[in-house]
């Protein structure tokens, strides 16, 4: 195979990594993962197991991805954010005992082709930000995006649409 993986990287079984693809220092992908080609993961990037990943998909440094995530191509997602995948987490059930791997519901994000994740955004479970939508930094994303739209805040709204280089096309308030 022809793609990069720096000597500080942390790489699961059965992982699947396409041509071209560049990991660098300290990231951590875990078993099961499957990356398309002409991939960039930054510096301490965390990819949780079962993740899938399309083509050409930048991931800035130190974002997470957490189970239950799906990112079509031409995404790019930058630095320090989080896709999560509990909408109530909890360490411990009713009784204090610590809760185990089937003890919650996974949530599911889907970022659709060519969408921008604005730096140290979180996007919440259950959610599906739209094709080529672009979500400003810092946003808590709540509720699916549709295409081409603008959104940011906290939590994160509609402004208006860009168009699929990220240009803004309309601003609405």
């Amino acid at each position: 195979m022809n793609y990069f993986i720096h000597h500080t990287a942390e790489i699961g079984e059965n992982v699947i990594i396409g041509e071209n693809t560049k990991i660098w220092h300290y990231a951590q992908i875990r078993e099961g993962v499957i990356i398309g080609g002409n991939c960039i993961l930054g510096k301490g990037v965390y990819i949780d197991f079962d993740v899938r990943i399309g083509n050409n998909v930048k991931i800035q440094n130190n974002s997470s991805i957490y189970h239950g995530s799906i990112i079509e191509d031409g995404v790019f997602i930058g630095p320090h954010v989080c896709l999560t995948n509990d909408k109530n987490p909890r360490s411990i059930d009713k009784n204090g005992n610590l809760l185990k791997e089937g003890d919650w519901k996974v949530g599911k994000i889907v970022l659709k082709k060519g969408c921008s994740i604005g730096a140290g955004s979180i996007i919440l479970p259950n959610v599906i930000i739209g094709e080529f939508a672009l979500i400003g930094a810092g946003s808590v994303v709540t509720k699916n995006i549709p295409d081409f739209a603008l959104a940011y805040g906290n939590p994160a709204r509609i402004f208006g649409e860009v168009d699929r280089e990220g240009n803004i096309i309309k601003r609405s308030n």
